[in-house]
């Protein structure tokens, strides 16, 4: 067999498990998704304008779909649609690597596609819907057309190693590989949990910014996030931090970039304070913020 023959005979095969799992979302299939479970279909968080939209199936049937869980910072949703007989996707054993044959799979108004390619990359990163930095994404060569972002990227034995994301241009597009960090929210989500990162509930101007600022008032030169308002009833406001404070550390950790306050948060999630270090004016304290909640959202 020719290796075109054989990369044919693999599309073949992995369009023949995954399309059948592979929906539209909303009524002019403005992206993809993908049957995960029984009744729970998986796809971007960007592909939502509301808490329910249209999901239209293989066969053609189309049904409305209701939020089920959701992680927006990290840019997953689960909907609960009924699914009547589409099989869902088997989670591949290892995420993919470099080099690794995969196939991107979307259903858009024109009916089903899917393209082969391989991964050309690990590691990327990329902005979910609130700002937040997502990272680990899968870089792919499979192209994909408007409305693809959803959808399930697989092996050649059907099976989801990816999830569609982003199109970088020049050919490449981002997956969320399907690692274990992946299904466990995946996993979480399909019980109907809302997962959120937790907040200080501040509005910050950064650094390069906040360092003219400062300057402008002879305040001296330092590396931080300056408060510029403090939302009613928030953690934040609750530990005293104020407007003008210049917030330079969580827990130890010097904060530079919004980036830098997200991962100092993301390593606390265990825990249910955090200990703040701030100038103000050019006088430093430390405030220890608590989080009175869960960082689960059950409102979204």
């Amino acid at each position: 067999m020719s290796v075109l023959a054989e990369i044919a005979a693999a599309t073949r095969a992995a369009h023949a498990v995954a399309a059948p799992a592979t929906v539209a979302i909303g009524r002019h299939a403005r992206g993809a998704g993908v049957v995960i479970a029984p009744d729970r279909v998986l796809t971007s968080a960007h592909n939502l304008r509301d808490r329910t939209t249209q999901v239209t199936f293989a066969d053609g049937t189309h049904a409305q779909a209701s939020l089920v869980g959701s992680d927006a910072d990290h840019d997953v949703v689960v909907l609960e649609v009924p699914t009547g007989d589409a099989t869902p996707l088997t989670w591949a054993d290892t995420p993919p690597q470099p080099g690794d044959a995969v196939f991107a799979l979307a259903r858009t108004a024109g009916g089903d596609r899917i393209t082969a390619g391989s991964v050309s990359g690990v590691g990327r990163s990329f902005r979910g819907p609130r700002g937040r930095r997502v990272t680990g994404a899968v870089e792919h060569t499979a192209p994909l057309a408007r409305g693809s972002s959803g959808g399930p990227l697989v092996d050649a034995d059907g099976r989801l190693v990816g999830l569609n994301t982003h199109r970088l241009g020049d050919g490449f597009y981002l997956a969320l590989p399907a690692d274990d960090d992946l299904r466990a929210r995946v996993d979480a989500l399909v019980g109907g949990r809302h997962l959120r990162t937790r907040r200080l509930g501040i509005v910050i101007v950064p650094g390069p910014r906040a360092a003219r600022l400062r300057a402008r008032v002879g305040l001296p030169e330092a590396a931080g996030l300056l408060v510029r308002a403090v939302a009613e009833g928030s953690p934040a406001a609750a530990a005293g931090l104020d407007e003008g404070d210049l917030v330079t550390a969580v827990d130890g950790q010097p904060v530079a970039s919004v980036d830098d306050l997200w991962d100092a948060l993301d390593a606390a999630a265990d825990r249910t304070s955090v200990e703040v270090t701030a100038l103000r004016g050019a006088d430093e304290r430390t405030v220890t913020v608590t989080f009175a909640d869960d960082p689960d959202d059950a409102a979204g």
